[in-house]
């Protein structure tokens, strides 16, 4: 399966700008196995980050997990302050402690302002970027968090599999 729509400025991107290798992870900030990949792929970017490209596209699986999408509301809401990728790391560092009250004890301790971030969670903008990002998953073929694409096309192995892979390309 193959990337749609390629990445864009509307993307969180992190390290190499005009990258030859773009890495893109749909994800669910309360996925267990993406809590799991967040140290691998972090990992991956302090090694490899002046080489490659990150992005992060929400897929939240709000059926089966109750604060993915109020996560994902979080850091979009960040992002309009900055902050995503600060947020982004948070989420995924305190993946246990999830609730709406501590999306917005995050909010606090990464110095956003408070009244702005309370009217951006609720601003259709925020809402619709998530909606956008889970189309994208779906039209691209993912079936579960995380996914990984490398250069458009689905990766099928694990992070650790990812990081493997970034060792023998990314020299």
């Amino acid at each position: 399966m193959s990337l749609k729509p390629a990445v864009s400025k509307t993307d969180h991107i992190q390290g190499k700008k005009d990258s030859d290798i773009v890495i893109v992870e749909y994800g669910d900030y309360q996925c267990p196995y993406c809590g799991a990949a967040y140290p691998v792929l972090k990992e991956m970017m302090k090694k490899y980050g002046s080489k490659i490209q990150f992005v992060f596209r929400n897929f939240p699986l709000s059926e089966m997990h109750q604060y993915a999408r109020p996560a994902a509301i979080a850091a979009e809401a960040a992002a309009l302050q900055g902050k995503f990728w600060e947020m982004h790391d948070a989420i995924y560092e305190n993946q246990e402690y999830l609730s709406e009250a501590f999306l917005l004890e995050l909010a606090e301790k990464l110095e956003l302002d408070p009244h702005q971030f309370n009217t951006d969670i609720k601003k259709l903008e925020v809402a619709t970027k998530i909606d956008s990002d889970f189309e994208s998953g779906i039209m691209s073929g993912v079936n579960g968090t995380p996914s990984l694409f490398v250069n458009g096309r689905k990766f099928n192995g694990s992070p650790e599999d990812l990081l493997q892979l970034m060792s023998e390309i990314a020299k």
